[in-house]
């Protein structure tokens, strides 16, 4: 390994979880991801979270994981951090060779599947002696844990956790419990620690936050990352409370189509607002059917109509082209 960074906390903020352009042939398309990766970062951004299941991670093979991963942690250049999947199954010392070539991309860390550490019926015991194991043979790489719902969604008990990140190596948690009161007991198990636990579940995200969560992580920043970042720079300003109400409103009756066809709609929705994204997409997901687009359109509106009432800029009318020059 050749990137040998000292552990450290993620910044406070939004961070987003990435998708992955494909051309219409199939492809993925590199020059369309460095676009999408300066589109994060204008929105306010304060990480990127690349190779993850929003990118489709599993239908994209082993080099291509890495160059999707080394594409990003190249065009970011250091401006912000960046993490990454380095988990895809097998024995654990396979998945920890797999971990040192993700970090060798130059990722700030490297995000472990919980799902992956065990199967599902197996029991928490076996998940933690496998967690424990996959850190002692990864040296010194800070670590992550997401409890992704594919292959099985794996969650970990807060006194587990604790444990875990008080081995120094775990330094960001995904969090998908979709429950406030286990994120609360997270929270408060590992405080004191170089760690941050994201939210996933936009229900929660005023109240995640105000419990102390690091920030949020959620499909949602792939339709409108500038309300995320908006609610994690003002959740707790009392002069914009009312607003504050709306947003999180706004995030509440959005679950349903923003979860519809995804990422595809995800897709639709950059392009809808001008970003040039094909709708291309490896997964098998339900159709984006005219009914779904009418939808994510409305959706658009009310997105357009907040934005506008928050003094937000749009940043699709900035030429994120330029940047790449």
């Amino acid at each position: 390994m050749t990137n040998m960074k000292l552990s450290s906390s993620l910044p406070k903020g939004f961070i987003p979880v990435m998708l992955t352009p494909f051309l219409e042939s199939g492809k993925v398309d590199f020059e369309g991801l460095k676009m999408l990766t300066e589109m994060y970062l204008d929105a306010g951004a304060a990480g990127l979270f690349a190779n993850c299941l929003s990118s489709e991670m599993f239908e994209l093979s082993e080099s291509e994981r890495l160059e999707v991963t080394a594409t990003v942690v190249k065009q970011v250049a250091g401006r912000v951090p960046v993490v990454a999947t380095g988990t895809f199954g097998g024995a654990v010392e396979e998945q920890a060779e797999y971990v040192k070539r993700i970090y060798d991309t130059g990722v700030d860390a490297v995000i472990v599947i919980t799902g992956l550490l065990a199967d599902e019926n197996e029991p928490d015991s076996v998940f933690a002696s496998q967690a424990r194991k996959l850190i002692s043979l990864t040296e010194s790489i800070p670590l992550g844990f997401y409890e992704c719902p594919v292959p099985y969604k794996r969650l970990i008990d807060s006194s587990l956790l604790a444990e875990l990140v008080q081995t120094g190596r775990v330094i960001y948690h995904k969090d998908t419990c979709l429950d406030i009161q286990e994120v609360i007991r997270r929270i408060e198990v590992t405080q004191g620690f170089k760690f941050g636990l994201y939210d996933a579940y936009m229900v929660n995200a005023v109240a995640s936050l105000n419990a102390g969560a690091a920030g949020l992580s959620c499909i949602q920043g792939n339709i409108y990352p500038e309300l995320v970042v908006w609610i994690c720079e003002n959740y707790d300003n009392a002069e914009r409370a009312d607003d504050v109400r709306k947003v999180q409103g706004f995030f509440v009756d959005s679950m349903e189509i923003v979860h519809t066809a995804y990422p595809t709609i995800a897709k639709y929705c950059l392009q809808k607002r001008g970003f040039p994204i094909s709708t291309y997409t490896r997964r098998e997901v339900d159709e984006l059917t005219e009914d779904v687009k009418h939808r994510a359109d409305q959706l658009l509106d009310e997105v357009e109509e907040l934005r506008n009432q928050l003094g937000i800029r749009n940043i699709f009318k900035s030429n994120l082209a330029s940047q790449l020059k």
